[in-house]
C-alpha cells in the first residue's frame, strides 16, 4: 500500500507525467470499449456522403458516407497496438545487444559497435518501405520490420549504461566471487541500468505510431485494419471543402504521441538524478 502511495505521489509530482498518463489512459480505454463507444460500423457505407459533424455523425463522414468517429475510436487500436508490441520488442533487442556489448567490452563492443553505425546509417523507413512493399503490408509484417529497424537508439543507450556499470565496485565483487558474465549481466548490469531504457521506450512508441500512420498514408499499411493515417489519406481529396475527414484523425495521432512524449518527459525528471536535484 506504501509503495502504490509513494507512486502516486510521485507521478503527481510530475504535471508531464500526469498529464500524459491521463491522456494515455484515456486513449487506452477508447480502444478497450471502442465497440460500445463506436456510433456506428466503422466499414458501414451510408447514403450520407461528406455530411459535416452533426449530432447524428459527431466528426461527420468521408467520401464513402462512413462515420470518421467510429474509424478514429477503432483507428486507436491499431496505432496503440503497433505502438507498443514495436517499443516492446526494439527494447528487449536493444538491450541485450547494447548490454552485452557494454558490458564485455573489447573486440565484442567494437563489432557489435560497428553493426549499431551501419544500422544507424541506413534510410530506415525508406528500408521499411522497401521489405513491406516486397514481403507485403500486413499489420504483423508492419510491427516485425519496424521492430527490427529501430532497436539501435535503445542499444547505443544500453550500452552506454554497461560501461558505467561495469567499473562500480558491487560489478567488481560479483566478480571476484565467481558470478558469470551472464548472470552479472542479467542480475546486475541489465536490473541496474533499465530506468533510461524504460523512459527511451516512450518515446519509441510515438514514433512507431507515426511510422505506422506515415506507411498507412501513403498506402502500405495493412488494407484490413482500420488506421489514422489511412483515414487522413483518403480524405485528403476532399480537402478543404470536408476538413473534418482529415482533421479529427489527425488531432488523434497528435493527442496520442504527445501524451508518450509527456510521460517519457516526467519519467526522466523522475528518474534522472540531474533533475531531481541529486548528486
Amino acid at each position: 500500500m506504501k509503495n502504490v502511495q509513494y507512486i502516486l505521489k510521485k507521478i503527481c509530482s510530475s504535471k508531464e507525467l500526469l498529464i500524459g498518463i491521463t491522456i494515455l489512459i484515456i486513449l487506452i480505454l477508447v480502444a478497450i470499449l471502442s465497440p460500445f463507444i463506436a456510433t456506428n460500423d466503422p466499414y458501414f457505407l451510408n447514403d450520407d456522403l461528406t455530411a459535416r459533424p452533426s449530432s447524428k455523425y459527431i466528426f461527420g463522414t468521408d467520401g464513402l458516407g462512413r462515420d470518421v468517429f467510429s474509424m478514429v475510436v477503432w483507428g486507436a487500436r491499431t496505432s496503440l497496438k503497433v505502438g507498443i508490441v514495436v517499443a516492446f520488442i526494439s527494447s528487449i533487442i536493444g538491450t541485450l545487444i547494447g548490454g552485452i556489448a557494454g558490458y564485455l567490452g573489447g573486440k565484442t563492443d567494437k563489432i557489435i559497435s560497428e553493426i549499431i553505425n551501419i544500422f544507424l546509417m541506413l534510410p530506415t523507413f525508406f528500408l521499411i518501405l522497401i521489405i513491406i512493399a516486397i514481403y507485403g503490408s500486413s499489420l504483423t509484417n508492419i510491427i516485425v520490420v519496424m521492430a527490427l529497424t529501430s532497436w539501435t537508439g535503445t542499444a547505443r543507450l544500453m550500452r552506454s549504461q554497461a560501461i558505467s556499470l561495469r567499473e562500480r565496485t558491487f560489478i567488481k565483487s560479483a566478480q571476484t566471487i565467481g558470478e558469470g558474465n551472464i548472470r552479472i549481466l542479467f542480475r546486475h548490469i541489465i536490473p541496474n541500468g533499465i530506468f533510461p531504457i524504460i523512459a527511451d521506450s516512450t518515446m519509441a512508441i510515438s514514433s512507431a505510431i507515426l511510422s505506422e500512420a506515415g506507411l498507412s498514408f501513403l498506402g502500405l499499411g495493412d488494407p484490413n485494419v482500420i488506421s489514422w493515417g489511412k483515414i487522413i489519406a483518403n480524405g485528403k481529396v476532399y480537402l478543404p471543402r470536408s476538413w473534418w475527414i482529415c482533421t479529427f484523425p489527425g488531432l488523434a495521432i497528435v493527442c496520442t504521441v504527445l501524451s508518450f512524449y509527456l510521460i517519457g518527459e516526467g519519467m526522466n525528471h523522475l528518474l534522472n538524478p540531474k533533475f531531481n536535484g541529486k548528486d
